[in-house]
């Protein structure tokens, strides 16, 4: 994989972030907003690709109708649903939650580096908790990737255990406890690659590796017992550095990078979201993964990206919310 260009991070000039206050303020502004930012100068049909479309207007005022609505000839020929929107087709097609507050949702998941959380959302825009929650959901499903063959090069891997409560309640001593295992791997110049998994075996470890890293690869741990072996499958071994030893780096050897994932992810848990479920893991762990394959970016690309996602997916109501609203609340916060 080729190494992130590197961006200027200014946002003095960009286009994107000028438009978001107004898209943010105004429906008609937030609906041309993510217009422009998922078609382009060529909007389409979202149903079979034609840009034989065309907006639909008022007969009495000549204005463009109050739905936003287009048309697609081509659907109208064969006889299809013609109709649509810029909500067709993507995460936040159904949603009665009005454009402009997707805007701002789609803005700030991109841009904080930590994230935002649902409670955030719903004092900035006035909508609901439960509604901003979803509405955060569904930006997190958008943002989860679809990955594009292996890491290879130098590969650092790690595993991490979060959430949960401590296994020595009110003492100093170190213990996982209930907390849920997860495993990262970092290319070095490119990407981050995370998974929740059941247990911090070596049967659960070498397979996420095999799974997410080419045979060419060198391999780089720290001393847990789990990576043991490994080496012998991948071309250019397997490196480990040892912590308990207080040793961190060794040459260009070192965990270094993957353990700075891990810092964020850990900072914006526990400083923004506070707490979150097992079954939710997953989708905050996407999020955190978009915006460090992202980091070069500038904040309008990031969001543009974001919104790009979104299409093609959708996600129903009854997946990510539980129906026990204050057992939410006191979850994701």
């Amino acid at each position: 994989m080729s190494k992130p260009k590197v961006q200027n991070r200014s946002t003095k000039n960009d286009p994107v972030i000028k438009a978001v206050p107004k898209a943010c303020a105004d429906e008609k502004a937030a609906v041309e907003f993510i217009e422009k930012q998922r078609w382009g100068e060529n909007p389409c049909c979202p149903r079979c690709g034609s840009e034989n479309v065309y907006q639909m207007q008022d007969n009495k005022t000549g204005a463009r109708q109050k739905n936003f609505r287009w048309r697609c000839r081509d659907c109208a020929r064969a006889k299809f649903t013609a109709q649509f929107t810029v909500r067709t087709g993507t995460v936040f097609e159904d949603s009665r939650i009005e454009l402009r507050h997707w805007c701002f949702g789609f803005w700030r998941a991109a841009t904080s580096k930590k994230g935002v959380s649902a409670l955030e959302i719903h004092r900035q825009t006035g909508i609901s908790y439960k509604s901003a929650l979803f509405l955060l959901h569904r930006i997190r499903f958008a943002m989860a990737p679809a990955y594009d063959g292996q890491l290879n090069g130098d590969v650092e891997v790690d595993e991490t255990f979060v959430g949960g409560k401590p296994r020595y309640k009110g003492k100093s001593k170190r213990g996982h406890g209930d907390k849920q295992p997860v495993v990262a791997l970092v290319q070095r110049g490119g990407e981050v690659r995370t998974r929740v998994i059941p247990d911090v075996t070596g049967k659960t470890l070498k397979a996420a590796i095999r799974e997410h890293v080419h045979p060419d690869s060198r391999i780089m741990t720290d001393e847990h017992s789990g990576y043991r072996g490994i080496g012998a499958e991948f071309k250019g071994g397997h490196e480990t550095v040892k912590h308990k030893a207080r040793e961190y780096a060794r040459g260009d050897v070192t965990t270094n990078r993957v353990e700075g994932f891990f810092s964020i992810f850990k900072r914006g848990l526990n400083g923004v979201y506070h707490s979150v479920s097992r079954k939710h893991l997953h989708r905050y762990m996407a999020e955190f993964e978009f915006r460090f394959n992202r980091r070069e970016l500038e904040d309008g690309e990031r969001v543009t990206a974001a919104i790009k996602a979104s299409n093609g997916k959708r996600l129903y109501y009854a997946e990510p919310v539980s129906t026990n609203l204050p057992m939410v609340r006191r979850l994701l916060g």
